[in-house]
């Protein structure tokens, strides 16, 4: 009998951060983030350096990602459809989640900390869901599986999040806070302002062993 790809019958959300283009009048609009709560509809991002957006990696990677899933069987689903219009909304990043009632949700993003050596990945989940504590501790537990997994990679853990952990639990994160079913996590896959971070995630070596790392992650949470 043929052997069953392991993310058979799963929809995963992959949520690229920000977005390709800046509109003040639409990314400063304030939207739902949870609990009453309101916050920016989005924010530029950072960039390297040499001045490589961050939205820029997050959609290469996000579809290098899709396609390490859709091996595996899973049917994914983008939060954006390019990396050239305005928009979503933080809050819509999580409607996508919730009305795909997808099993998990993995927004990508990289950081940008200008202090002397700060470089590496960590990880974010919401200690705020509207999914309430049972969603939080499934979001922590796949926050520690797609860690572990990224480990294998050559972006070190974090040095200045996560006091080595590389977790990072956090309350004002719209799309992760406004999660009613589905685990999800936020990765900040290097920091764009260190020289070696920015150099591995332009890489397609790298965006292809990470991939394979968080899908590896995304396997281990729901099996």
């Amino acid at each position: 009998m043929p052997t069953l790809l392991p993310l058979a019958g799963k929809v995963i959300v992959i949520d690229p951060g920000h977005n390709g283009r800046y509109q003040a009048s639409f990314n400063e609009k304030l939207v739902p983030s949870g609990h009453g709560v309101t916050k920016a509809c989005n924010t530029s991002g950072t960039a390297t350096k040499a001045g490589w957006p961050e939205h820029a990696y997050n959609w290469s990677q996000a579809l290098a990602l899709q396609t390490t899933l859709e091996t595996l069987g899973a049917t994914v689903v983008l939060t954006r459809q390019d990396d050239d219009s305005l928009g979503p909304c933080v809050n819509e990043r999580a409607a996508v989640a919730n009305t795909n009632h997808a099993a998990l949700l993995i927004s990508i993003h990289a950081d940008g900390n200008d202090t002397a050596g700060t470089r590496g990945f960590h990880v974010i989940y919401s200690t705020a869901m509207d999914g309430g504590a049972g969603l939080e501790a499934a979001s922590k537990a796949l926050a520690i599986d797609v860690r572990d997994q990224l480990g294998a990679t050559k972006m070190p853990r974090s040095n200045y999040v996560g006091q080595g952990t590389a977790l990072s639990p956090r309350n004002d994160m719209g799309t992760l806070n406004l999660l009613q079913n589905t685990p999800g996590i936020m990765l900040e896959m290097g920091n764009m302002h260190s020289a070696t971070d920015a150099a591995l995630l332009k890489s397609p070596d790298f965006q292809a062993s990470a991939a394979w790392a968080i899908a590896t992650g995304c396997a281990k949470a729901l099996n």
